[in-house]
């Protein structure tokens, strides 16, 4: 018999200890993300033992790695620890706004809450495997051999790796329209949106511009040639169409968010990529030239962060960073499919920004205009200045014991189990560029739907009880891809994970499984660390159950072209919908409800007035005796509750439906729509 060598016996006794060796703790959150450290300070303030174990060399994720104007939505929402970190970092430098910290910045101040809550924090350990006790997690073994062990999982990973080897339920990509009855929801081609030279044109208002302001809409702004002298696609554009609504495994698009500058002394030049082609930007050059004098300024959007430095993000209208199309095997991806993925990403965006500032096909001025930003000096000094982290916008997304979906963020805003809140835009980047019918390139898979501040339940946050009693998912939380939109933000990715790190110390103090928590107290410690779980309503707005009859909210209206939410001028539930002043004729909306009993009853028309209204909008009332037309000045201030017209009393019966249809046929400025009221009139 063969005899190995002392120093390979050795080395294998070695290796045979690593995969041995446990370290224990009664929390284990993977993924140093601002989801996961925040569980993991919820958790340790408590008492518990905490281990974050990160798979990349940085924690943080995006708020440290590129992402640095913060998506905040209406900030009255966020509490919390969230709240404390933003706070911080705002008041650690001079000159720094809150929710606009630099990344070195949010860095530092991260570091100093973990150590002060003495959090355990390895980095650069991918997860390798799991081993379960029926349906618990009982510990999980990284990259390096190591296996820790404890009583509860979090993962706050932005790709849901640990919930998906635990054998939970995720989906990726995008739910049919009939799914769950969303109509954002699943393929949808995005409408052109023309805009002139002169719009083009103009710097964004974005540079110095109001914080958190979104200066831009998604679409394409111009009828731009997807084909190649071939008769082939442009790089990044497809023929992958499919029937409007349905859906698919396809991902909202990722890009990096490199922190630039034009300030000369903290300015290094954009870099030009490892694999530089410029006929992927072929599409850019095209757009360039359909727009004489466009500016950097609007091929990029600059989020105004501290110290002179901007947060470069991809802009709506135009072919941007954004990678379209290049994502779509990351989400359940291998290391090395990931790994390509991510190369590609930095090769794409460098290039970019290489190509607007040194390509001779850009025009000189633009050229200048580029050359005059760089990446920031001072920012991610040990990664060549180029972002931590790849915008990861959407991966997995666990079907848990409760799924988010439109309808909980625009119309059934509250939960019982609320643990804190949202209000962000839902928001969808291009999904696919694709050849529209005349040979253009259309825009795929874009949405930007205003919400109304709504509560997130618990129960989108812990997986279906038969899967895993014994893990907690802030950032792959359930959610359908359109809610996902507007929950997606590192804001609410915070307060999601306060609320995992306390359950799970409360889960393993009372030798529970998460699913069986006491909510009620969950909800009563978040209050007291200052999480936010509701709003009061808006100054000037109505609630719908303080109006008599019966109500139909434009929350229910079924609408004909596209209809505009906004919560500006207050209204009934705080929200509304005009037309935008376009598409004149071809844009309806529609109240329908069944009447609880025959009679006649007065319909009273709601809307918000402002100086933009139309004075001819037609109202059409739909009753037993047949149609009646009443004409709307919007103009006017409605008399009844502050909110209301009468269009007069109609007789209807209990088993039809009780009609009115607000047309834009001929209307000489916005057309608005909040409610209709039925009220008994005998």
């Amino acid at each position: 018999m063969r005899i190995a060598p002392l120093p390979v016996l050795l080395a294998l006794l070695l290796c045979a200890w690593r995969v041995q060796a446990a370290e224990t703790c009664d929390v284990l959150v993977y993924g140093a993300t601002p989801g996961g450290l925040s569980a993991a300070l919820a958790a340790s303030r408590e008492g518990a033992s905490v281990i974050v174990v990160e798979p990349t060399k940085w924690i943080g994720g995006m708020v440290t790695g590129g992402l640095a104007s913060t998506d905040v939505g209406n900030e009255k929402v966020i509490g919390g620890i969230a709240r404390e970190y933003f706070t911080k970092a705002a008041a650690s430098k001079p000159g720094t706004p809150m929710w606009f910290a630099e990344p070195q910045v949010n860095m530092a101040t991260f570091q100093a809450l973990l150590q002060e809550a003495k959090v355990r924090v390895v980095t650069d350990r991918k997860l390798k495997a799991i081993s379960r006790d029926g349906n618990r997690v009982e510990s999980l073994m990284t990259s390096d051999g190591i296996r820790y062990e404890a009583k509860v999982f979090i993962d706050a990973t932005y790709e849901g790796d640990l919930m998906a080897r635990a054998g939970v339920s995720y989906i990726i990509g995008r739910e049919s329209r009939d799914a769950y009855g969303e109509p954002l929801a699943g393929f949808q081609p995005a409408p052109l949106r023309p805009r002139t030279v002169e719009q083009m044109a103009q710097d964004s208002p974005s540079i110095g511009g109001p914080k958190n302001a979104l200066n831009y809409v998604h679409g394409t702004p111009a009828k731009i040639p997807a084909l190649d002298v071939a008769g082939l696609p442009l790089p990044g554009v497809s023929n992958h169409w499919s029937e409007v609504g349905e859906g698919d495994s396809r991902t909202q698009a990722y890009n990096f968010r490199a922190i630039v500058t034009r300030t000369p002394e903290n300015r290094v030049p954009f870099p030009k990529p490892a694999h530089y082609d410029a006929m992927r930007y072929e599409l850019l050059s095209r757009t360039i030239a359909a727009f004489p004098g466009i500016r950097f300024s609007k091929l990029v959007y600059l989020g105004p962060i501290a110290n002179g430095k901007f947060d470069a993000n991809a802009i709506g209208l135009v072919v941007g960073t954004d990678h379209v199309g290049a994502n779509y095997n990351y989400p359940d991806g291998d290391e090395d499919v990931r790994a390509h993925i991510w190369r590609d990403h930095v090769d794409y965006v460098q290039g970019f920004f290489w190509f607007l500032a040194n390509d001779p096909k850009v025009p000189a001025d633009l050229r200048a205009q580029a050359s005059a930003w760089g990446l920031a000096k001072d920012e991610f000094t040990d990664n060549s200045h180029w972002p931590y982290a790849l915008y990861v916008r959407e991966a997995r997304r666990m079907i848990g014991e409760y799924v988010m979906r439109q309808d909980d963020c625009i119309q059934h805003l509250t939960k019982p189990d609320s643990i804190g809140m949202g209000s962000f835009i839902m928001d969808s980047h291009a999904v696919q560029r694709l050849v529209d019918h005349d040979g253009s390139v259309i825009d795929e898979g874009n949405f930007d739907v205003p919400v109304r501040p709504y509560q997130i339940p618990y129960r989108s946050l812990i997986p279906q009880r038969a899967q895993c009693e014994n893990l907690l998912v802030p950032v792959c939380m359930s959610a359908s891809h359109v809610a996902y939109g507007s929950i997606r933000m590192e804001p609410q990715f915070m307060i999601m994970g306060q609320a995992c790190g306390l359950a799970a110390v409360q889960a393993l103090r009372a030798q529970k499984a998460v699913q069986d928590i006491d909510v009620a107290a969950l909800q009563a410690k978040l209050r007291e660390q200052k999480q936010v779980l509701d709003l009061p309503r808006p100054p000037g707005s109505i609630a719908l159950q303080d109006l008599a009859g019966t109500v139909v909210d434009d929350a229910d209206a079924k609408y004909t072209g596209e209809w505009i939410g906004s919560s500006s001028s207050g209204g009934v539930e705080g929200m509304y919908h005009h037309d935008g002043n376009e598409g004149k004729g071809a844009k309806t909306a529609r109240f329908e409800t069944r009447l609880p009993k025959d009679g006649k009853y007065e319909v009273r028309f709601a809307y918000t007035t402002a100086p933009n209204r139309a004075t001819n909008v037609p109202v059409t009332v739909i009753s037993a005796d047949g149609e009646k037309t009443i004409v709307v000045n919007e103009k006017e201030a409605p008399t009844l509750d502050k909110a209301f017209v009468s269009l007069g009393t109609f007789r209807f019966v209990a088993d039809q439906h009780g009609i009115v249809s607000v047309s834009t046929t001929g209307t000489d400025g916005y057309v608005v729509v909040d409610a209709v009221q039925f009220l008994p009139a005998e």
